[in-house]
């Protein structure tokens, strides 16, 4: 018997944005973020020339640490360290409000996550953060969609320093579950990510492919959650 499932975030229980949207959303986070400097007198923002330091921000580290998405803001608008740690977490909120307004969660989320408790499996949200972001806001998020008293544990890449494929924030969500990776699955929509990241640690993983677009993978696959179980 299956002893827990884990599952990621962004496009699996919940619909934020495309990888081909990114760049839209980019603009609108900065342009908030531009907003709320000028605001509080910090900076006069050039939009062209913030926008261009964001796109060269927008790739994360080859070794999968996490780089936390304040010391990205304070070089996209050239913010001293001491403005950018008086003013954090209210940038990073303003840079997360376009991806936390397209948030729908999908229709088969609460009724799987719903029975998959009820049946007694032992259940997490694992996900990678956009930019690092901080885990404070993302657990508002998930109380703000109601999904935090679904699910046993949240587990954030901010939370172990290590984004997902690295087998560190895989193992650190199956200890907070106390499940063996032998008899625990992972349930995520990134090939990459989550399938093959999840496979390296000894998961069985499960594909969600929602809108048919991985036809040809060879391993489990559903394109819907209530396949599961």
């Amino acid at each position: 018997m299956t002893a827990a499932i884990l599952f990621d975030l962004g496009n699996t229980l919940v619909s934020y944005y495309r990888r081909d949207q990114f760049s839209e959303i980019l603009d609108r986070a900065i342009r908030h973020v531009s907003a709320e400097l000028e605001a509080r007198g910090i900076a006069s923002v050039d939009h062209e020339a913030a926008y261009a330091r964001a796109v060269a921000e927008n790739r994360e580290a080859e070794d999968l640490r996490v780089k936390p998405m304040i010391g990205r803001l304070q070089r996209i608008f050239e913010l001293s360290a001491a403005d950018a740690k008086a003013h954090a977490e209210v940038l990073c909120r303003r840079f997360l409000e376009p991806i936390f307004a397209c948030a729908r969660v999908y229709e088969d989320t609460i009724a799987t996550l719903e029975r998959l408790k009820a049946q007694g499996y032992r259940t997490a949200i694992v996900s990678n953060l956009p930019w690092g972001s901080p885990v404070n806001l993302w657990r508002e998020e998930l109380r703000r969609l109601e999904l935090s008293p679904l699910v046993d544990a949240v587990v954030l890449c901010g939370d172990v320093g290590w984004r997902k494929p690295a087998p560190e924030i895989f193992l650190h969500a199956l200890r907070c579950l106390d499940a063996s990776r032998e008899r625990s699955i992972f349930v995520g929509d990134d090939v990459e990510w989550d399938i093959e990241g999840s496979k390296a640690v000894g998961l069985r993983p499960v594909l969600i492919d929602r809108d048919n677009r991985h036809a040809d993978y060879v391993g489990k696959r559903i394109t819907d959650l209530r396949e599961l179980g």
